[in-house]
């Protein structure tokens, strides 16, 4: 690795664990200055009462997150839904804040999450299930499905799961029980060479997915690669591209089955 794929590690593990941004830290330092310039030209003109409430580091940041990863994966597949129109869209364990909202916005999807989901969502039907475990999967219940950013988890105990190397396989399986005839599976996770952060995530070499897919009766369709290098690419899906994706350290696959 790279120092500045170390230096990245490092920010997400204080950041995300820790609670602690040093990049947002060091723009809010830079912010108190222009802070405290505009409190005394807003105050030398304001009467009313007025309060203390810093908020220093918007000056530098976009007016929105979408550059990551997140944000492309769920625009492009619920895009990818919406034309689709299909009868029942059912969702394993994609972020409700994200994607499972997107898709809610226009129609009615059914969630499975190991995690519990508390709040009421209009147009979201929850049920707590783990993926992993067969007595979950339903047969030929819906004729589409999608699984953003989660698979990768399976396994790992990071969500309360069952320690399992093989979870990925279960859930994939299980997935395509799921799944009528003709039905379709949006998958995404990270692909590159292939290894274990644990207990972070799986990134899988690209074709170990499809492999474990075709042992599953599905059939990859289309693939979509994005990196912070690349952005979103919409590939021709062959064999070599996969192979090239996987040679690459970190990426997100973004995989689209149809069921046998």
């Amino acid at each position: 690795m790279n120092i500045r794929g170390m230096l990245l590690k490092f920010h997400w593990l204080l950041s995300s664990q820790f609670g602690i941004d040093l990049r947002k830290m060091f723009r809010s330092l830079r912010g108190i200055p222009r802070y405290v310039r505009d409190l005394f030209r807003f105050g030398s003109n304001y009467t009313g009462r007025l309060e203390l409430l810093p908020c220093l580091h918007d000056w530098y940041e976009e007016g929105g997150t979408t550059k990551n990863e997140y944000f492309w994966q769920d625009l492009l597949v619920a895009r990818m839904i919406f034309e689709a129109q299909p009868e029942k869209h059912v969702d394993i364990g994609s972020r409700v804040d994200g994607f499972v909202a997107h898709v809610a916005s226009f129609r009615e999807i059914e969630v499975f999450d190991i995690r519990p989901i508390a709040t009421g969502i209009p147009g979201v039907i929850f049920k707590q299930a783990d993926l992993m475990n067969p007595a979950a999967a339903l047969t030929d219940y819906c004729d589409s499905l999608s699984c953003l950013h989660a698979l990768e988890h399976f396994g790992l105990g990071r969500y309360g799961d069952p320690i399992d190397s093989k979870g990925y396989e279960s859930g994939i399986r299980n997935m395509a029980r799921f799944l009528c005839p003709g039905g379709t599976l949006y998958l995404s996770v990270p692909v590159g060479f292939e290894r274990v952060e644990f207990n972070a995530q799986h990134v899988f070499n690209p074709n170990t997915i499809v492999n474990v897919a075709e042992n599953n009766q599905l059939l990859l369709r289309a693939f979509a690669f994005f990196s912070a290098d690349s952005g979103l690419v919409e590939t021709d899906a062959a064999f070599e591209t996969l192979v090239a994706v996987g040679k690459k350290r970190y990426g997100l696959g973004i995989f689209t089955f149809i069921k046998k």
